[in-house]
């Protein structure tokens, strides 16, 4: 019998370490509140969802009924925006989202708006916005339409197969290939891999109109695509909108433009 209990136990207690693991978020943020998956649905009604994600990741997949307060705002601004929300819906839980389990945003917003707003009945939703799209495809949008299947939605593993490594993607994009740096204005600082060859078009709002032609004359061309970002994380989004331009071959560097760095310089003098 004490053997049984001890085994029981220790099913239970391992089954809660995995549990924990699967959320590191809840381990480095122990006094955040969370809302899990299937409680937020039932309670679409009186809630209001906050992305804290970046323009471009709320623009490309989000939640259909969430509104943008990205994390990277400045402090006043974070404020201004909560306190307004708040004004507007007195009685409601404000509930913040991110990508998924590793995603520290969520967990991160939801602090700032009790500890440095002010604000209660605050709740970080940290299952993350592939899951909800999943499991409530109709309550989900992609690139600004409600998603009509779970088919649409970019695997982990067709994402994969569009990574090069750093020093295989540098030396096989030659003259016969679209090289695009889709990297921040502020983040090349004057530092470009392929020495100008490349097109920089940031992922931002004013500088859609020349990606559209940019990728229309790729798929024009029917050239390769060859994409790099800062650190290998905008490019999974990014792929969403080349899929949806019809282009077929295209490739992203791995780790970004920060992985240049990491190769020897006699691998790519060779």
């Amino acid at each position: 019998m004490k053997i049984i209990i001890t085994i029981i136990l220790l099913s239970l207690f391992s089954n809660s370490i995995w549990a924990d693991d699967s959320f590191p978020g809840r381990k480095r943020y122990p006094n955040v509140p969370v809302i899990e998956l299937n409680d937020l649905y039932q309670q679409l009604d009186n809630v209001v969802i906050i992305d804290a994600r970046s323009k471009y990741e709320y623009e490309t997949l989000r939640i259909k009924s969430a509104i943008s307060i990205p994390l990277s705002l400045k402090s006043k601004i974070f404020q201004k925006e909560m306190l307004i929300i708040r004004k507007n819906n007195p009685h409601k839980k404000l509930v913040f989202y991110c990508n998924g389990h590793s995603c520290m945003k969520s967990y991160k917003a939801t602090a700032r708006a009790i500890s440095y707003v002010g604000l209660n009945n605050v709740y970080a939703y940290d299952a993350g916005v592939f899951e909800w799209a999943e499991r409530y495809p109709k309550q989900a949008m992609l690139l600004g339409k409600e998603l009509k299947s779970t088919e649409q939605l970019l695997s982990k593993g067709k994402f994969k197969k569009h990574i090069l490594p750093g020093i295989k993607f540098i030396k096989s994009a030659d003259s016969s290939v679209a090289i695009l740096d889709i990297r921040e204005r502020i983040d090349r600082d004057g530092f470009y891999i392929f020495s100008g060859e490349e097109e920089s078009i940031s992922l931002v709002p004013e500088d859609k109109a020349s990606m559209d032609r940019y990728l229309h004359n790729v798929k024009k061309k029917n050239k390769k695509l060859y994409v790099y970002d800062m650190v290998g994380k905008q490019v999974r989004w990014f792929q969403y909108y080349i899929e949806s331009k019809g282009i077929k071959e295209y490739y992203f560097m791995k780790g970004g433009a920060d992985a240049f760095f990491d190769i020897p310089i006699r691998e790519l003098i060779d």
